[in-house]
């Protein structure tokens, strides 16, 4: 079974940057692609940004050029940071794991708890 545990959420202000950490532990499998969902208060999970082992990135357009994920694989941690953060990017952040590098939340095997983020105007 493969554990992953999110930190760095919080609250801040239109503008501020936050990064997200997303480490994995237990029985990690090979090549695992990383990835970053969300879902904001009565709406559906959204997919935020993806990297591959070989440091492949996937980005919704949402968040293209203000956030920008990456990872330390002998660490086995994944890296979201989040620049120039807005209201709308208010939402629990999940970090998911799979064995191939994917949009769809569906193809994601192993999950976080989540982690608040919170974007005051």
């Amino acid at each position: 079974q493969v554990q992953l545990e999110e930190s760095g959420g919080g609250l801040v202000q239109a503008g501020d940057s936050l990064r997200l950490s997303c480490a994995a532990s237990g029985r990690t499998f090979s090549s695992p692609a990383m990835a970053w969902f969300r879902q904001a208060p009565g709406k559906e999970r959204e997919f935020v940004a993806a990297i591959s082992w070989s440091g492949i990135t996937l980005y919704a357009d949402s968040v293209k050029g203000r956030f920008t994920i990456s990872r330390v694989n002998a660490e086995k941690i994944s890296y979201l940071q989040m620049n120039s953060l807005k209201p709308e990017d208010t939402a629990v952040y999940y970090c998911a794991a799979n064995k191939r590098l994917t949009m769809s939340d569906l193809d994601y095997d192993y999950w976080g708890q989540g982690t608040q983020v919170t974007v005051s105007s």
